[in-house]
């Protein structure tokens, strides 16, 4: 006989596979195997079709395709005896799911096998039905399983009601067809049956709220069980670790929270209840820790009184001194949803989560100094600051990243003042600078600009913290930048506080410090760009070591980074030739606007950022981010902007940068001249080319440079050109300094205007100003259109031009709400192709009123580099809030007017 013919045991094919010392080997057995119950099936032999099945499903759990077997399975159900049945609904079970059409000719099988007067038949039918039934099959087969939650046989009755679980979950809508019969198994004696009842009530109630409603009716029942479970006698049939049936005592109080759940008569009756078993239940076993897990989740989601919520998070506590992980895990798990409900109450075990925060466990850290976070509040942000940044020290290096990030956020959330806000932050920063992001460093920096009366402090501290931590990137950058716009305060001991300790620092001390961070090998571009800028600020400051620091910058020149040769070579430039302009340059930056950097740090959205990836330019503001981490408009790099060291003016960049190429008027066509303007004018922008000798002789700038310089000491002594280089490593917003810019040469140049008596500077602003036009030109007017509309959004585009000034179009979009629900934290943002150049102002509000009562405005400006040639297209994405769910909408924008 064949060995592996259709009558070959089960036993001996496992046998066979099992002795196969390859996996090519083990392919051969099943492929035979396979190969001779096909032909069985071919030969539809009745005898061993049982068999067969019980082969493939083997062959099945091999991970073999079996899927010729399928049908086997369902002659089997069909078959009278109950060992083929048996064998049948297994292989139903095992070989189908519910996505399979051929599913659908078994529910005829199963309708009958639910109406068998074999228990056992039923029961399989009502196994196979809970395993794999579809939405179809349970709208058919619901009122059958319904009539069996009433039969007299109790593992039938438990069955069914597992199946009633699937049956609810594939179609809700059925629930309350199950209400009445689910509500009496929860008088059952035999805890099988109860247990399946209660299950099946948390799923009605999960489905409907006419099912809560309904089975709230029945909480003192519930609550009965609960307490004859408390106080039953010793039963071995259902003690586990000495606790009566903990999983039923579990699925008792999971359905009493969801009854209790905003409803405060349910809650009143079961408090008791509640509380004994919370003071009754033994935590020394895994089974009676487990109840009283629930019995706290139980507590905190029902309107519990105060001193029972006291007593749970006093369990929790409890569970935090616990020497297993998992039970400390899931106390601090349940604390932080705690702590909304009843923080005083968290706060009493405040020195035992901070324990926590040194655990050994990664998880465990990681979720104790997040429920820290969660407690901190004004009064105990010192001590809770104090442990933390003391703990910090001696953390493992895995774990200092996650504890510097919430500590910076603490001290920035609720720091008192400012001084104490600078004393954490470089404790912070001298423990684990390398892991402060770049946003909390910028940060500090806009802290010590407006603090005026603690500069020379900070300066100090820096200068001692970088002796003791000078291989901490980020505390080198603050030291750097400090000590470039605050050396002289160092120096001269400015500034001085109370039970400061006195320190002597030279000039020449301080430019040691730059140097040596300047050539750190550990330094990043970053950190010796800003170095670099540094030195050139101290070359004013401390006159007599400009030489020394002019020697330290020259050697640079030869860097092998683009960036650092560029600007040691334009640096050196202003000390060697411009000793005249080069105070006015290097002035101290103006305090930066810290309400505006709060502002922009906390629109900036992940999705603006990832944006960027594509190939548009996604605005939340037209800049460029340099190696060192500080805006910077798309303009030509400095040296063609005050073209130091080279003789031709570059071209404009199409690229966009318009703004600073205007400003300097490098490479722009003059505009022509007006009547009536002297000869010395009619160069359009000459003042400024002959100040910064951009293609001048020396004759021209002596004539030129005075007035304006003298305007600028006067007008504008907390501003200079090189600000806007400061700001290159500063994390204030370019925006701000540009906009600031401007306005100042405008006032410069009308000041030098008046003083030489001049004609109009129209020339010299190339279209700056809004008010200067050329003769002719005109203002054209542009119809609005409808950029955008959805069933509830609808967004107007209105549009204007400054005159001359083409490529520049300001938009103005209103947003109206058309729908009945009010949108809160609105969001617009916008992206263009590669040759425009986006601009987006901040929103007039976040808050959208409904039926259109009300609109948000935002402004808009774009610059198109191929006007004339390409016209604008935009998309644009809408994100906001109804009722608390997030919302997204966009699309795309082509019928913007023509000459834009």
């Amino acid at each position: 006989m064949n060995p592996f013919s259709s009558g070959t045991r089960l036993r001996d094919m496992i046998r066979a596979i099992r002795a196969c010392k390859t996996a090519a080997e083990e392919r051969a057995v099943v492929r035979k195997e396979c190969a001779a119950i096909r032909a069985a099936v071919s030969d539809n032999d009745q005898d061993y079709r049982h068999r067969n099945l019980a082969k493939l499903m083997f062959i099945h759990m091999l991970g073999y395709p079996t899927h010729f077997g399928q049908m086997e399975c369902l002659k089997l159900i069909a078959s009278a005896g109950f060992p083929e049945k048996r064998i049948g609904y297994l292989g139903l079970m095992l070989l189908l799911d519910e996505r399979q059409e051929v599913l659908m000719l078994v529910t005829n099988s199963l309708k009958q096998d639910l109406n068998h007067s074999n228990q056992y038949i039923v029961g399989l039918a009502l196994c196979a039905l809970g395993n794999i039934c579809s939405a179809e099959m349970a709208r058919d087969l619901a009122p059958e399983v319904e009539k069996l939650l009433q039969s007299r046989d109790q593992n039938i009755r438990k069955k069914a009601a597992l199946c009633s679980i699937r049956i609810i979950r594939k179609v809700p809508d059925l629930a309350e067809n199950f209400m009445t019969p689910a509500a009496s198994l929860l008088k059952e004696k035999h805890h099988g049956v109860l247990i399946t009842g209660v299950q099946l009530c948390t799923e009605l109630c999960k489905a409907s709220v006419e099912a809560l409603d309904y089975l709230r009716k029945y909480t003192d029942n519930l609550v009965r069980v609960l307490k004859d479970l408390m106080g039953s006698p010793y039963a071995p049939e259902y003690d586990i670790a000495g606790i009566t049936d903990p999983f039923l005592q579990i699925r008792l109080l999971r359905l009493l929270r969801m009854l209790g759940h905003r409803d405060a008569d349910s809650s009143d009756s079961m408090n008791d209840i509640l509380a004994q078993v919370a003071a009754k239940t033994e935590s020394n076993k895994n089974a009676g820790n487990a109840i009283l897990y629930e019995c706290v989740a139980t507590i905190m989601g029902i309107e519990a009184n105060s001193g029972l919520r006291v007593l749970a998070i006093n369990i929790l506590g409890r569970f935090l001194s616990n020497r297993d992980n998992n039970i400390r895990y899931v106390a601090l798990n349940m604390l932080m949803k705690a702590v909304a409900v009843d923080a005083q109450a968290v706060q009493r075990h405040r020195a035992t989560i901070l324990e926590c925060v040194k655990d050994s466990d990664a998880s465990i850290r990681k979720r104790a100094l997040e429920l820290v976070f969660l407690l901190v509040n004004d009064s105990n942000v010192k001590p809770l600051t104090k442990e933390l940044i003391e703990y910090l020290e001696v953390s493992d290096p895995d774990f200092k990243g996650d504890l510097t990030e919430k500590i910076c956020s603490i001290v920035e959330k609720f720091s008192p003042d400012k001084l104490w806000y600078i004393d954490q932050m470089l404790k912070v920063l001298s423990e684990a600078g390398n892991y402060v992001k770049d946003e909390v460093w910028h940060a500090l920096i806009v802290v010590v600009s407006n603090a005026s009366d603690l500069h020379g402090y900070t300066v100090r501290s820096l200068y001692r913290a970088f002796q003791t931590s000078g291989e901490q990137e980020s505390l080198v950058r603050v030291a750097v930048w400090c000590i470039g716009e605050y050396g002289e305060m160092l120096v001269n001991n400015t500034g001085v506080l109370d039970g400061e300790e006195p320190m002597t620092v030279t000039e020449s001390d301080a430019v040691d410090v730059i140097e040596s961070a300047l050539r750190r090998h550990m330094s990043d571009i970053t950190t010796r760009a800003m170095s670099l800028i540094a030195l050139l600020k101290l070359s004013s400051r401390f006159p007599h070591c400009s030489q020394r620091i002019r020697e330290i910058i020259i050697q640079q020149k030869g860097s092998l980074v683009l960036e650092l040769q560029q600007r040691s070579i334009e640096f050196n430039s202003i000390i060697q030739k411009h000793q005249n302009i080069k105070s006015a340059l290097v002035e101290r930056m103006p305090v930066l606007d810290e309400a505006a950097y709060i502002l922009k740090r906390t629109s900036s959205s992940p999705a603006t950022l990832s944006s960027e990836k594509t190939s548009k330019s996604i605005s939340s503001g037209a800049s460029l981010n340099l190696p060192n981490g500080v805006a910077k408009p798309p303009a030509a790099p400095l040296v063609d902007l005050l073209d130091l060291s080279s003789d031709d003016a570059p071209a404009p960049s199409s690229s966009g940068g318009d703004f600073l190429q205007d400003l300097l008027g490098v490479g722009l066509t003059p505009s022509p001249p007006v009547s009536g303007m002297s000869q010395a004018s009619t160069g359009g922008a000459d003042i400024l080319l002959d100040l910064l000798s951009i293609g001048t002789s020396p004759g021209q700038n002596n004539l030129s440079a005075p007035n304006l310089l003298l305007a600028n000491q006067d007008n504008m002594p907390s501003m200079s050109p090189l600000d806007t280089l400061s700001s290159l490593s500063s994390p204030a917003s370019a925006q701000a300094s540009q906009i600031s810019l401007l306005d100042s040469v405008k006032d410069t140049v009308v000041q030098t205007k008046s003083a030489a008596g001049s004609a109009p500077v129209m020339d010299l602003l190339d279209g700056l100003s809004s008010n200067l036009s050329t003769p002719g030109e005109s203002n054209p007017v542009y119809p609005s259109i409808l950029a955008f509309q959805s069933k509830s959004l609808k967004i107007m585009f209105s549009f204007s031009k400054q005159p001359g000034k083409s490529q520049i179009t300001l938009i103005q979009a209103t947003i109206m709400n058309m729908s009945s629900n009010i949108y809160t934290d609105f969001v617009f943002q916008a992206a263009v192709p590669k040759f425009v150049q986006l601009h987006l102002e901040p929103a007039s509000g976040n808050v959208l009123p409904a039926s259109g009562n009300g609109s948000i405005t935002q402004s808009l400006s774009v610059t198109n580099s191929q006007h004339g040639q390409k016209a604008l297209a935009m998309r644009i994405r809408i994100a906001y809030k109804v009722n608390n769910q997030d919302v997204l909408e966009q699309g795309q924008i082509n019928n913007f007017p023509p000459g834009l």
